[in-house]
Formats: structure tokens, sequence, C-alpha cells
């Protein structure tokens, strides 16, 4: 089954629709953040703490996860509440 983007009409191209929001600086600079603390998570792990290398990646893939998580169920609110 397929859907056409003319009969379904929230996707169809329209002049009038406002245009895609631009990631804000702060968005940007939290990524950031959260990526260096990740890697500073996973070589804590790997070269202080000496658990080894697939334990620190699936430590640090796990804490990147849920992030990601907790990004995705605040944006949900707060889109909700537009």
């Amino acid at each position: 089954m397929t859907v056409d983007r003319e009969v379904v009409p929230e996707h169809s191209p329209a002049p009038d629709r406002s245009p895609v929001e631009e990631v804000s600086t702060a968005t940007v600079v939290a990524y950031g953040v959260a990526a260096v603390v990740l890697v500073g998570w996973f070589l804590f792990g790997w070269l202080v703490l000496e658990q080894g290398f697939i334990d620190s990646v699936g430590e640090s893939a796990g804490a990147g996860f849920t992030l990601l998580l907790i990004v995705s169920v605040v944006g949900t609110v707060r889109r909700s509440r537009r």
C-alpha cells in the first residue's frame, strides 16, 4: 500500500505553509556539549576505571540513547503546548 502525497493534504506542498524553523545556536551548543560529555564518559570508563573497551562503548551508547529519549520527550511536551 502506498500513500501518494497528493492524496494526503498535510503532505502536499502548499505556498501558504510556514518555512522550516532553523535550529537555534543554543541547541547546537547543547548537542556539542552532550557529545563532548559522552566522549569524556567513554574515555573515563575505558582509561581511568579500566572497565574494558566494549563495556565503555556500551555505557556511553546507553547514556547517549537516554539523552536522546529525554530530548524527545521534552520536545514532544513543548510541541503539544503550542
